[in-house]
């Protein structure tokens, strides 16, 4: 059974920076697209950034140029570099498993001054 669990959410103020982890156990890491999807109060969860096996990434338009997703298949971890944090950022951050369709619990992330 694919266990995720995520970390590294927190407080941050506008124009901050925070990088989340996401670690995986039970899975067949280093074949599985992983992502982070994110859930804002009041809203639909929303896809946020994905990375496949080889690499390649792919990111909303409304993260796009500040978030960068990255991998380290050895320590199974997808990490979520956030830059340039805006309020509309606030919401519970989620780690993905696309292989297995497992989802961690959240992490969250508050951005305001």
């Amino acid at each position: 059974q694919v266990r995720l669990v995520e970390s590294g959410g927190g407080l941050v103020q506008p124009g901050g920076s925070l990088r989340l982890s996401c670690a995986a156990s039970g899975s067949i890491f280093s074949v599985a697209t992983m992502g982070w999807h994110r859930q804002a109060p009041g809203k639909e969860r929303e896809y946020v950034a994905s990375i496949d096996s080889d690499g390649n990434t792919r990111y909303a338009d409304s993260v796009k140029g500040r978030f960068t997703i990255s991998r380290d298949n050895a320590k199974k971890t997808v990490y979520l570099q956030m830059n340039s944090l805006k309020p509309e950022d606030t919401a519970l951050y989620y780690c993905r498993d696309y292989r297995s369709n497992s989802w961690g619990q959240g992490t969250q992330v508050i951005v305001s001054s």
